[in-house]
């Protein structure tokens, strides 16, 4: 009464009708009155009923114990606990109340009973052994089941409601796990079903991250479909999902940041605002490392001006850096974006093993090699080159076990260098970087002891051919190697492979020079890289070039902070921006230019053909874009023409970046309408690079993001069939419509591969030929390089210094060689590495190969057509697909015999050949073909007359000779308004086997040293030409 009496507020009825305050009148004034009447002392006092008082007292003793340590339980055990007492309470009182009452009867109940009966009442079992035999005791027990109908649901519901919320908050990550079980956490604005099976499949695929749990912090409510896979067992033991934010303390405590083995912040692509998507990355980045500095942080950032914010973190990709790098080089040297995706992947090299396609099966095969790294001290493969050089030790090293060493690092440098050539000798302190199937430790090879001189063997069952020889014994019976040592004096320059000279007899078979295990002074030739070979060769026959001389130098304008220095070729003085605009001609919205009054591309008279992007906007990312085209190492006689086709005019910030890059121009247009793509030079174009939209990344339907651009590629692809178009797509599950073509059933039948995910690699669409070919691309393909870097934290260095985005001293670059029939002499890949490192210290890493395959429906379409050999043709067909093993050639002569035969019929050059190659190309056009052709090209010569253009530069189908369409094959662009039953297929093969045969038109990816590791460190003389090792007569370059 005192109590009440104290906490009085209000109206006093409400406190005298209170629960708690009749209970304590109901115990408490009974025993007062006894106190001073002893003739009621037998009254019986219900002093069972405080146990309801205790469960109040208890819940505010907990609620003071929170508030004291300044520690707060979930909601969830706070109703969790109100819900216990409740339960201990009704059954305490009704068990006291029946056995107290059932003493009036004539068989009371013992405690035990009572006890028993409630339990079976309340859990509504009633088995009905046990039952209140007079009236108060079963009146208590109707009211006690009024009581639990009333008090336990809406504890029920509000537990259930505490439940429900949980689940989509996801709820805390014990302390306890956390300090006794390792994880990391994963930050996104919104969480997509590819985004998470591309992060879980990639971190769970390396054999130290098994026993790791990932914890997803996000701020959204949790995906229905996301629900769904977190809900399988492979991850539901793994993988938590919190509601959260990470810009607030309590929720970063309960993922237990602080105790995480790393943080992933990823930025949200899809955002239609890519700047907010960043600055939020940011803020969230900034909040992770104020929270826990201690957290490694791998970051992914879109716009290359925001990187320096988060430069602080452990790792960094910057998505539009990478995208545009890698876009670039796909000019340059093609599949470029495939074979960094393959790299970046993991994956076992099963794919494709079941396949019936030669080609399946090595690409597949090959698709498992990736870059690892191991210490030259610890290393079977390497510790024996120690004081060797670097050359040596890679051409040695892939001879025997079929590893390709790409780069090292020095224990007292930081820096990584590719191919740092001949000049680098091999520490036992030194950390190696090389391609195979798998790390040295887990490899099948069997070492034995120095028992033979020094030499190691080694046996694998992925390197050996079907033939069942040794590695080595294969790579042995290749050919007989010269001991006579290099020619040191300077090679003469030349454009392929050059053919050992043989003796007087005209016997000996082609030799290749041994590769020295310490290159002498005399071979390594010094060059003066600020001046240029090809400046004398190719003279100055461009307009744009004769008023401004090139020169080498570092950019002087960067459009970005964070931007790293590449020394490039440049203009002696900087373009007006009046004449960086294409189309010269005066407009109402702009003037024309005073210096140069071209109105099409074709008026510049370019000698080489032209490089077009189209972009939505003139971003900073188009700097990384033009940058690895105009390095240094870019012979200047090859630098091809830049157009970038912007939808929306640049601003003045950009283009003063980019004025002092030579041949470099911009036009305002879209690739959607035929116009634009005329005046910007379309038809005198080796390449046209679609870049995808900000604008389109965000649609009702997400797949849909990429209908635009599709649809606009496909038309291109009809209307320039032969031009090389390059695809940046949203999502690359969308891959499969790039050049689409319904009747063709060897395309569609390629989507049965992509059910292999579990055999392998996650690259569901590594099939797709325009992927395999290196004709369409997805920058999300690249979320696993950031994924990777936890493991192989040396990936990322290595991605930007193949992709030109990072220049250090002493490193190499990635380029790439065209074999023409000349070269064929070299016949192996293994032999073709010696070749180079014997002679410009070349590693090589990987083919990209093109051949010819026809589908069964090309016998059909020829019977139609009436041609006598339907049956010859049909054997050609079959024989078309070429396997490049040993045992399957000598297994099929009659394979290679037909094949080279094809080969030399369509390379022929004489124009009484090229003429029959027409007629008979012209007499496989079906009659509707040639008229949607012919449509096609009538209006494309409408809009040139339209716009006064010239129209002899534009090429029909029907005008094609044997020789473009050979040049079409080596691209992999084999008409489809020609034969809509033939087509060509083009594949990476990234560290294919010694014994691979070498075939026509492959191009090989070479890591080439840099040639600054040349320069004397004495000035150089002025008039000095450029000698270095890689003008020798053994390149060939694309």
């Amino acid at each position: 009464m005192l109590l009440t009496y104290l906490s009085y507020k209000g109206n006093i009825w409400e406190q005298i009708f209170q629960v708690s305050f009749l209970l304590e009148m109901l115990n408490t004034v009974p025993f007062i009155i006894t106190i001073f009447w002893p003739p009621l002392r037998n009254l019986f006092i219900p002093v069972f009923l405080n146990c309801w008082l205790a469960k109040c007292a208890l819940e505010s003793m907990i609620n003071d114990l929170h508030r004291a340590i300044q520690r707060t339980h979930s909601a969830m055990f706070n109703q969790v606990l109100i819900l216990i007492c409740t339960l201990l309470c009704l059954v305490f009182t009704g068990t006291c109340g029946i056995q107290h009452l059932e003493r009036a009867g004539k068989k009371s109940l013992s405690l035990f009973k009572a006890l028993y009966f409630c339990i079976v009442t309340f859990s509504t079992v009633g088995f009905g052994d046990v039952t209140p035999q007079i009236w108060p005791s079963q009146l208590l027990v109707v009211v006690m089941i009024c009581v639990a109908l009333v008090v336990l649901p809406l504890q029920f519901e509000e537990l259930i409601y505490l439940w429900m919320e949980r689940q989509k908050s996801g709820g805390n990550y014990s302390r306890h796990r956390a300090q006794t079980e390792r994880h990391v956490v994963l930050c996104v604005s919104t969480l997509k079903i590819d985004l998470l099976m591309d992060f879980l499949n990639e971190f769970y695929a390396h054999p130290h991250t098994q026993d790791y749990y990932v914890v997803i912090l996000c701020p959204c409510e949790v995906d229905v479909q996301v629900r769904r896979i977190l809900q399988i067992p492979l991850w539901s033991q793994r993988v938590i999902y919190l509601q959260g934010s990470a810009l607030k303390n309590q929720d970063l405590l309960r993922a237990k940041m602080d105790d995480a083995e790393a943080c992933f912040i990823l930025s949200s692509r899809n955002e239609a605002d890519r700047m907010a998507a960043d600055h939020q990355t940011i803020l969230r980045a900034w909040a992770v490392k104020d929270f826990a500095p201690n957290c490694p942080l791998f970051v992914q950032i879109l716009k290359p001006e925001n990187k320096f914010h988060v430069k602080f973190a452990d790792h960094v990709v910057c998505e539009e850096e990478f995208k545009y790098a890698m876009l670039a080089l796909n000019c340059l040297c093609p599949a470029t974006s495939t074979l960094i995706t393959l790299l970046v992947h993991t994956s076992r090299g099963q794919e494709g093993q079941q396949s019936p396609e030669q080609w399946q099966r090595m690409y597949g095969r090959c698709s498992g090699n990736e870059v690892y790294h191991i210490r030259l001290a610890d290393s079977m493969f390497f510790r024996e080159y120690n004081s060797k050089s670097f050359t040596y030790a890679a051409f040695h090293a892939h001879k025997k076990y079929g590893v390709c060493m790409i780069g090292v690092k020095r224990e007292d440098n930081k820096s990584i260098l590719l191919n740092p050539g001949p000049r680098h000798i091999m520490s036992a302190s030194d950390t190696c970087y090389y391609i195979n199937i798998t790390k040295e430790e887990n490899s099948a090879f069997i070492f034995r002891q120095e028992e033979d001189q020094g030499k190691g063997r080694g046996h694998c069952d992925i390197l050996n051919s079907p033939s069942g020889l040794p590695v080595h014994s294969i790579i042995a019976s290749m050919g007989t190697v010269a001991m006579d040592f290099q020619n040191t004096s300077p090679p003469e320059s030349g454009v392929k492979l050059a053919l050992p000279p043989e003796n007087e007899q005209g016997s000996r078979r082609p030799s290749i020079a041994p590769v020295l295990e310490i290159a002498d002074s005399a071979s390594l030739l010094q060059c003066d890289l600020l001046s240029d070979q090809s400046e004398d060769e190719a003279g100055h026959s461009d307009e744009d070039v004769t008023a401004n001389e090139f020169v080498k130098g570092y950019p002087p304008n960067s459009p970005y902070i964070g931007s790293s220095p590449t020394l490039c070729h440049l203009l002696s003085q900087k373009a007006p921006f009046c004449c960086l605009r294409l189309d010269q001609v005066s407009s109402s919205l702009h003037m024309g230019c005073e210096h140069v009054a071209f109105e099409d591309a074709k008026a510049y008279g370019f000698r080489n053909k032209l490089i077009i992007v189209s972009a939505e906007t003139a971003g900073n990312g188009l700097y990384n874009f033009i940058v690895p085209l105009r390095a240094y190492y870019r012979p200047r006689r090859e630098l091809n023409p830049v157009v970038l086709l912007l939808d929306n005019p640049p601003d003045d910030h950009f283009l003063e970046a980019i004025s002092c890059f030579p041949m470099v121009y911009y036009m305002g247009g879209t690739i959607d309408n035929l116009d634009s793509l005329l005046q910007c030079g379309v038809l005198y174009a080796d390449n046209l690079v679609v870049v995808d939209k900000e604008s389109t990344m965000s649609a009702e339907e997400d797949y849909m993001a990429d209908a635009k651009t599709i649809v606009n590629v496909q038309t291109m692809f009809r209307l320039f069939p032969s031009l090389s178009i390059i695809t940046e797509l949203t999502h690359p599950s969308n891959m499969r419509f790039m050049q689409f073509r319904a009747k063709d059933c060897y395309s569609l039948a390629l989507s049965k591969l992509e059910k292999e995910r579990d055999k392998g690699s996650n690259l569901a669409f590594m099939f797709r030929l325009p992927f395999a070919a290196g004709r369409v691309f997805s920058i999300s393909m690249l979320d696993t390089l950031l994924y990777q870097c936890f493991v192989k934290d040396y990936m990322i260095p290595i991605a930007r210094l193949l992709l030109g985005l990072d220049t250090t001293p002493g490193s190499g670059y990635l380029c790439a060689m065209h074999i023409c029939e000349a070269d064929l002499w070299i016949r192996t890949y293994g032999r073709l590495f010696q070749k180079f490192c014997s002679s410009s210290s070349e590693i090589p890493i990987g083919i990209y190969r093109t051949e010819s395959h026809a589908p069964p429906e090309f016998q059909a379409s020829v019977s139609i057509e009436g041609l006598n050999d339907t049956r010859e043709k049909g054997e050609e067909s079959k024989i078309l697909t070429r396997s490049s093993s040993s045992s399957d050639q000598s297994e099929h002569p009659l394979l290679r015999k037909k094949s080279m035969h094809w080969t030399r019929r369509l390379s022929r050059r004489s124009v009484k050949r090229s003429d029959s190659s027409l007629s008979s190309i012209q007499q496989r056009l079906g009659v509707l073909r040639r008229s949607e052709r012919e449509e096609l090209s009538e209006l494309v010569r409408n809009r040139m007359q339209h716009l006064g253009l010239h129209t002899a530069g534009y090429k029909d189908v029907t005008n094609l000779t044997a020789s473009d369409v050979m040049n079409r094959v080596n691209l992999g662009y084999l008409q489809d308004e020609l034969n809509d039953q033939q087509n060509s297929i083009s594949y990476v093969l990234i560290n294919p086997a010694p014994d691979t045969l070498l075939q026509l038109n492959d191009v090989v990816f070479l890591i080439r040293p840099d040639p600054l590791a040349h320069v004397p460190e004495a000035p150089p003389v002025q008039n000095r030409r450029c000698r270095s090792t890689t003008n020798t007569p053994e390149l060939n370059k694309v």
